[in-house]
């Protein structure tokens, strides 16, 4: 899909209104094969990662679905199954569609779960997640509850030390915090060392990485991206206890969905898909039932505060709503990755 010699992140200079922006992303998705409602939910999450900085997530994502869509490995008409097994606990069969619309469909049971019991698990099986994880968190955590959600991140390319070769995926996870007076704390991070997202751009433009980002096809470690790319792996973040964690997403994400392991994925998958179909867990609770006596974002923000008192200046999801912001402001940025979308 990609024509131009230009980095798709590198920035031209001009700016373009994010509604401009759904709608180009939109159509493009339709034309290839995506559901009115699974192409204005894609258009939504991906401008909006554009919107917020997150350009891994953003548009440089919108030719692999287009490329995943016209392979038949995605179901961009399917229609997801919600099954609410217990009070508390919700089962969402995707389909083989992508997980957002999965999430959308359930989401009254999920607030309603939350309302009379304090808490809902979604297990949402059969889906795929080719885009960031805190779109799917924020709106929990503006309506006040705590949300943290896990996925399996696709085929296995990331290999833990001593292991011979990928078993996890890039497996992200992410929370969402409501804070009294400020808008959500919510992290999201793949617990690879990097997103393949973020090595694919930098691999793009023929860049380096971090030391102990991920090794080449022989296992000897690199910082060239595109060693790690092309039949390389990365490398879990944090050693042996970002493994444990990646492990984690994988038991919760699949081994308790009913998606496949990351192991497992592929055996089917064309060659032009990008998705994988996996699995995601999702966790929403009311969290004033807690004890908290003055209120849980009244807690929340008193910790972000002595935090920031002490220091730590940019707190997570920071710099994601300085750039919606300015992006409000004036538009976003218009890199070559839109460019050759808006020509398209």
């Amino acid at each position: 899909m990609r024509t131009g010699s230009a980095p798709p992140h590198e920035k031209t200079g001009e700016r373009i209104p994010f509604e401009h922006l759904v709608e180009a992303i939109e159509t493009t998705l339709s034309a290839a094969g995506a559901s009115p409602e699974v192409a204005a939910i894609l258009a939504r999450n991906h401008a909006g990662c554009e919107r917020d900085g997150a350009l891994s997530h953003g548009v440089f994502r919108v030719p692999q679905h287009v490329e995943t869509l016209r392979s038949g490995y995605l179901d961009g008409a399917a229609e997801p199954g919600v099954e609410v097994v217990s009070p508390g606990y919700i089962r969402v069969d995707a389909a083989n569609g992508i997980a957002q619309l999965a999430l959308e469909r359930a989401r009254g049971d999920i607030m309603r779960a939350v309302e009379v019991q304090g808490v809902a698990v979604v297990a949402i099986r059969d889906s795929h997640h080719h885009s960031a994880l805190w779109p799917d968190l924020e709106p929990f955590a503006e309506a006040g509850t705590v949300a943290l959600t896990a996925v399996t991140g696709g085929e296995p390319n990331v290999a833990p030390a001593g292991v011979r070769e990928p078993v996890f995926g890039t497996n992200p996870f992410a929370f969402a915090i409501p804070v009294d007076g400020a808008r959500p704390l919510i992290a999201d991070f793949a617990t690879s060392s990097m997103s393949f997202g973020d090595v694919t751009l930098a691999a793009s433009a023929g860049g380096e990485v971090p030391p102990g980002t991920g090794v080449d096809s022989a296992g000897n470690a690199t910082t060239e991206a595109r060693a790690i790319v092309e039949g390389g792996s990365l490398l879990p973040f944090g050693g042996h206890k970002g493994a444990m964690l990646s492990m984690l997403v994988e038991l919760l994400a699949s081994g308790l969905t009913g998606g496949d392991f990351s192991f497992e994925t592929g055996g089917e998958k064309p060659a032009d898909a990008h998705s994988t179909r996996t699995g995601q867990f999702l966790l929403v609770l009311d969290p004033d039932r807690g004890g908290s006596g003055s209120g849980f974002a009244a807690r929340a923000a008193q910790l972000v505060r002595t935090l920031r008192e002490a220091g730590m200046d940019r707190m997570p999801a920071d710099h994601r709503y300085r750039a919606r912001a300015e992006a409000e402001r004036l538009g976003i940025p218009v890199t070559a990755a839109i460019r050759e979308l808006l020509e398209r």
